[in-house]
């Protein structure tokens, strides 16, 4: 019996031993974001004397057999604070990681087209993460800009989105998506919508550099650098199919909006793809009730049986004739051929609905509304590109290497029509673009890097302009707003290189040469113009550059200094357009242009009081001569011509200025706690321009606008409360191109159109109703104002309730 009990007591020694040994060699855990309570991917696993080491999968999972019961493990990200436990101290197999408050040890693509710490880089770059657009909820990719607090958008329809930076927008920005450049050779000085052809639901990260991007990015880059990265397929880790889906339905109440997305991944041991759809649905918006009576919309017209009526507007707050559709696909494939190796291969395709320009149809002439019909025609964008990337080699010549060939395919067109008029303008437009670029990456010793590279782009331009007449239903050719068959081709070779002495200091320097050709063939548009040449072929070429410094004196204090210069060379667009740019007034081809070139400084200072207070600020500079802007001119010696039957004066694009912009800009974030926090931006810009000896303000540079928001979170719920504010623009501070534009400003006591100021009070809330499950909700202007944006001519939504349902599986 006394045997039979100790061999009881020994089998249940051993079955502890057994089963405690079991748990601690035998753990799954799974690390997770704090906040979000979303897995985190890529965290590396180890113990202190990093002889043993996991990483966590995409379900953010990892398995510690490797690991010893008495180890300490460490679990490190770039983008969380390093944590550490003992294996045994762990939990309910779970692991959470509180985010970096900051974010100065943030990842970032776009400074050098490598991964780059944040910190390194000595201009300011604002970045948003996949967490932070999915609790946005954006409509489009311009309201993600938006978000961001430091870019302003300005909208001349719903279906619109021209962005603003540091007083410059328009094809002085640069756009790219996965790399690849968006500019193309008709990218227009006017307010452009491109922007909104990339879905918010593809997009994985977005960074927008602030200020001149020239040496890596070339032509255009002279205000800043919005750069999008879309998903990236995900390999599996085990011998299963990795499948990665998410539905999202989305509702606005005051544009009706409707919007359904799908994405699906597979992913298998080398080879992942990633189907991503989305469809919008927009109907007519409605403005706020509390705001100048300017911007409403009392009347508008219909046509029926070919007779234009003008009819009242039982609503006038609700914007008629402004709501359009969109459909957005994106395919991507990888294959992971080595652990150092990749291809990355993605096709894109977006296509909107005719979408009216809304501020063209609330223009009057005489006593009635101008247009009967005006609105563009589908707005369709197609991309296909691979990129290689090579990320360690023997080479002597690189460590990285990264090639990408891209195609993209644009098409646009403009439809108009006179109220009463019995004639139909149609001018149809098509952009290929061809880009291939090569980068690389050296790293020449222990402190000092080379980053390197090449690029060419060649656009071909097609354009077709039609007359029709809707009673007869005949139609005839006419002047096209491009020179049909026109080309525009860009060749460059870039270098920069980082020194970082130590871990305080680091100095970036670099250096770009670009040459750009445009050819234009105006024989068909002679017909019809009769301009001095037949033929426009402009050659511009620069030299520009960059110098830097990122300076850490001690643990709370960051400096940045940087000096730049810039270029945009003459496009198609500016040598070759004939278009109506105001009422009376017609834009005519100019073959004689320089390339304007832009010199500017920029000095940031942040402070980072233990990651409880952290103060960003910066102040910069630009000057900006030769600048290409649009002046009255002549045509064979007249003044004023006959264009789709109106008599207009006669202007074209010149180098007829030169401008200074500056200004300041402050960011703030507060760390009450783990839960709570503050988050404020404001940014002053200011500017003047020089034209025949006289000063007058800038035509893109807005008004003191920011942003403060408070918010709380915890394990399964996330609320925003925040302020949206923007200054007041007076008549006397308006470009003399802005003056002449009252049909989009209130008026002030003497008349006069001038841009108001406004605040929208706004909420927002995210709740995670549980793994697969979870829903957005927003209020915005909860006190339903009546206000627009700076140059829009459309009014921005009144109390607007949006609400997303999103399922992952």
């Amino acid at each position: 019996m006394k045997y039979l009990v100790e061999n009881k007591k020994n089998l249940l020694v051993f079955l502890i031993v057994f089963c405690f040994s079991f748990y601690t060699q035998a753990q799954d855990i799974t690390v997770i974001n704090k906040q979000t309570q979303e897995p985190i991917i890529g965290a590396a696993i180890y113990n202190k004397t990093k002889s043993k080491s996991v990483v966590t999968d995409f379900n953010g999972k990892a398995n510690l057999d490797t690991f010893k019961a008495s180890d300490v493990i460490y679990f490190k990200h770039l983008s969380y604070i390093l944590s550490s436990v003992k294996k045994t101290l762990i939990s309910n197999g779970e692991v959470q990681l509180n985010p970096k408050a900051q974010g100065l040890d943030e990842i970032v693509i776009s400074g050098s087209k490598f991964k780059e710490n944040k910190r390194d880089i000595p201009k300011k770059i604002s970045s948003i993460s996949a967490s932070e657009i999915a609790f946005e909820n954006p409509q489009t990719s311009a309201d993600l800009l938006k978000s961001t607090g430091q870019v302003y958008i300005q909208k001349s329809q719903l279906g619109g989105g021209s962005p603003m930076i540091r007083g410059f927008s328009t094809n002085r920005l640069l756009i790219t998506v996965d790399g690849v450049r968006m500019n193309n050779a008709i990218f227009r000085g006017g307010n452009i919508q491109n922007v909104i052809s990339i879905d918010p639901f593809s997009i994985q990260s977005t960074e927008v550099s602030l200020g001149a991007g020239n040496v890596i990015y070339g032509s255009d880059a002279i205000g800043g650098v919005m750069s999008f990265y879309t998903k990236t397929p995900k390999v599996s880790f085990t011998d299963s199919t990795y499948i990665k889906t998410n539905a999202v339905i989305r509702y606005a109440s005051a544009s009706q909006e409707k919007t359904a997305h799908l994405d699906v991944n597979y992913g298998f041991k080398k080879w992942a793809f990633i189907t991503n759809a989305s469809y919008t649905d927009f109907g007519d918006l409605r403005m706020g009730s509390h705001g100048p009576e300017d911007y409403i919309r009392p009347e508008f017209v219909v046509t029926t049986n070919n007779e234009d009526v003008i009819v009242e507007n039982s609503n006038p707050n609700n914007q008629k004739f402004s709501g359009y559709n969109q459909f957005n696909i994106m395919q991507k494939a990888r294959y992971e051929a080595q652990e150092n190796l990749t291809f990355d291969l993605g096709v894109f395709y977006t296509e909107t609905s005719n979408t009216p320009r809304y501020d063209r149809l609330i223009r009057y002439r005489g006593g009635n509304l101008r247009s009967a019909e005006w609105y563009y025609g589908p707005q369709k964008w197609f991309m296909t590109n691979l990129n290689v990337t090579k990320l360690s080699s023997n080479s002597n010549l690189y460590d990285k290497i990264k090639t990408t060939v891209a195609y993209q395919n644009f098409q646009e067109s403009r439809i108009d029509r006179d109220f009463q008029s019995d004639t139909r303008n149609i001018r149809e437009e098509g952009v290929d673009a061809f880009s291939f670029n090569l980068d690389l990456e050296k790293r020449l010793t222990k402190n000092t890097a080379l980053f390197y590279g090449v690029e060419y782009v060649h656009n071909t331009v097609r354009s077709v302009g039609v007359e029709e007449n809707i009673t007869t239903n005949t139609s005839e050719p006419t002047v096209t707003r491009y020179p049909d068959g026109s080309t525009w081709q860009s060749a460059a070779v870039y270098a920069s290189l980082k020194y970082k002495p130590n871990t305080n200091v680091v100095f970036q320097t670099g250096l770009r040469y670009n040459n750009v050709t445009s050819n234009a063939d105006f024989t068909k548009n002679n017909v019809f113009l009769d301009l001095p040449f037949a033929k426009a072929k402009n050659n511009s070429s620069a030299l520009t550059g960059t110098a830097g410094v990122s300076w850490y004196p001690s643990e709370i204090m960051q400096w940045k200094l940087n000096f730049s210069s810039a270029f945009r060379a003459p496009n198609i667009d500016d040598i070759g357009k004939v278009f109506d740019s105001e009422p009376g007034a017609v834009v005519v081809p100019n073959n004689n242009l320089n390339p304007e070139h832009a010199y500017g400084g920029e000095l940031g200072l942040t402070l980072n009081f233990n990651d409880v207070v952290v103060l960003d600020t910066a102040t910069f500079y630009t000057y900006l001569d030769n600048a290409l802007v649009r002046r009255d001119g002549d045509l064979n010696g007249e003044t004023q011509v006959f264009y789709d039957g109106e008599l207009s004066n006669v202007q074209s694009i010149q180098n007829a200025s030169k401008s200074w912009i500056y200004g300041f800009e402050v960011g703030a974030k507060i760390n009450f706690s783990e839960t709570l926090k503050l988050t404020s931006q404001y940014n002053v810009i200011g500017g003047t321009e020089e034209t025949d000896g006289i000063e007058v303000p800038v035509r893109h540079v807005t008004p003191n606008f920011g942003n403060t928001h408070l918010v709380w979170q915890n394990k399964t719920l996330k609320a925003d409360a925040f302020i949206n504010y923007n200054n007041t623009l007076s008549f006397n501070q308006l470009a003399p191109s802005e003056q002449g534009k009252a049909y989009l400003y209130a008026l002030d006591s003497d008349g006069n159109p001038y841009s108001p100021s406004w605040f929208t009070l706004n909420f927002r809330t995210q709740y995670q109703l549980n793994k697969s499950t979870s829903i957005t909700a927003s209020l915005e202007n909860i006190t339903d104002q009546r206000y627009r944006t700076y140059s829009s001519g459309i009014s921005a939504a009144g109390r607007n309730l949006i609400v997303a349902l999103k399922y992952s599986l």
